[in-house]
């Protein structure tokens, strides 16, 4: 027999009291914790807890009794549903104050750091329809939508009218598509459950330039139906500069060991930055915010302070794009990434950007970056690490250590896995400059770029 759940309770009239570091509003009732979304310091109101442990506490605002001072009006009739943009009803200059301590936080607490200089977060000039990539999911359940996932469901899709992230055409063709698939017969919307239905993914990317990427993927392969949609996009938005697909009878969407075949147009989009051109491929990572990515890459080389006779290794590359950026004021580039489809794309920025002393290497960075690799390629003046969520493997932080270049410059999208990561490299290095960037606004995310110098500079 099932052991019955134990009924949580309503708490009443509390005063929300700030903001905590995965972006839920924080109280305190009874001198526990209790972690709320969507709510706003200075909120007061009914909180009912759906999760109850020893020292913290979870919950949902059921009745707002007073709002806060600070709560504005959020634009997008989707907040709080949707799993993105979760700041909405905060003002901008308000989010950014918190991701400027979330930074300073995860630095004194998880690393045990203090760096001597931390500039104030540099916020973004876009506010909405900043992101040059999207990925939407077909599901069939309760009926078929396509969207994105609900927080913390992975069979429960959203479906969205208008998305505020992307540019306006994104919605359009979103749209057109479900509407195409809901219009003709056959085109079965996904099960994650049940592992059956045609339609499983759309991904949409554009670029500064005017290009467009639309990747469809389908679950199985029905040429007359698949080639159908297919030539029904590029004839109903021209805009199209490259059309691909993928069948994926996965479990999971990942595409990463996935073929993507190129239907219409190119098999890539182009991105321009300072001059430069960056071939972006549907597997290939791109900072999502373009506009900011300038700033970023532009905060990198100011702290790289190059003289033209660096040595510099890039690592987690990407695309290249920071190792192409650097390549003119520095002797030689060495990037280093696994995705081999994205070294193929970095090879290729380079020979299109005419730059000749960037090399790329393909592999796994705790396995590739030993003391063999460094003796093989030269020792770096400079690391320039651009890790994803998880932060840095120990075995690359000790590599580090190992070759102790002058200057490494931390370029991280999280916090607190970089503060874990500052620390063990505090017994060589010390944290000179610190420098937030506001890559996707209305959300707890942070991009922060951190100056390490050996510790006898």
């Amino acid at each position: 027999m099932a052991r019955k759940r134990k009924e949580l309770p309503l708490l009443e009239g509390v005063e929300v009291t700030g903001i905590a570091a995965e972006g839920k509003a924080i109280a305190k009732v009874d001198e526990q914790v209790v972690f709320i979304p969507f709510a706003a310091p200075g909120d007061v109101g009914d909180i009912l807890l759906t999760r109850k442990k020893q020292n913290y506490a979870e919950g949902v605002m059921v009745r707002l009794l007073r709002p806060s001072p600070l709560r504005v009006e959020p634009f997008c009739k989707h907040f709080g549903t949707c799993g993105g943009c979760k700041w909405q009803h905060l003002p901008y200059g308000e989010q950014l104050r918190y991701k400027h301590q979330q930074v300073i936080d995860s630095l004194e607490r998880i690393g045990k750091v203090k760096p001597t200089d931390v500039h104030f977060i540099v916020g973004s000039e876009r506010q909405t329809f900043y992101r040059n990539k999207l990925e939407f999911t077909f599901n069939s359940f309760p009926s078929p939508v396509l969207g994105f996932h609900t927080p913390g469901r992975f069979d429960k899709v959203l479906d969205v009218n208008k998305c505020w992230l992307q540019e306006d055409i994104s919605n359009r063709i979103r749209l057109f598509v479900k509407s195409f698939c809901l219009s003709h017969e056959g085109y079965s919307f996904f099960d994650p459950k049940r592992q059956e239905g045609l339609m499983r993914n759309l991904m949409i990317r554009t670029s500064s330039t005017g290009e467009i990427m639309v990747v469809l993927v389908f679950f199985y392969e029905d040429e007359e139906k698949r080639e159908a949609l297919l030539n029904a996009l590029p004839q109903n938005f021209p805009e199209i500069t490259s059309l691909q697909y993928v069948v994926n009878t996965k479990c999971n969407d990942s595409l990463t060991n996935q073929t993507v075949i190129p239907f219409y147009g190119k098999n890539h989009i182009i991105e321009r930055m300072e001059g430069l051109s960056f071939k972006i491929g549907p597997k290939s990572f791109y900072q999502t915010n373009s506009e900011q990515a300038y700033t970023l890459y532009h905060i990198i080389r100011e702290f790289a302070a190059l003289t033209g006779k660096e040595r510099i290794y890039d690592l987690y590359t990407g695309t290249g794009t920071i190792a192409n950026f650097l390549a003119a004021r520095s002797a030689e580039v060495v990037g280093i990434e696994y995705v081999a489809e994205a070294v193929e794309d970095a090879h290729s920025n380079a020979i299109l950007n005419n730059i000749t002393n960037t090399r790329f290497f393909t592999g796994d960075m705790k396995d590739l970056l030993t003391t063999s690799f460094f003796e093989q390629h030269g020792r770096p003046d400079l690391i320039v690490t651009d890790p994803p969520r998880a932060g840095m493997h120990t075995a690359v932080t000790e590599a580090l250590l190992t070759a102790r270049p002058t200057r490494i410059i931390y370029v991280s999208c999280n916090p607190a896995t970089q503060a874990r990561d500052l620390q063990l490299l505090s017994s060589a290095y010390n944290i000179r400059v610190v420098q937030p960037v506001d890559m996707f606004p209305h959300t707890h995310h942070v991009e922060n770029v951190a100056l390490l110098c050996l510790n006898e500079q």
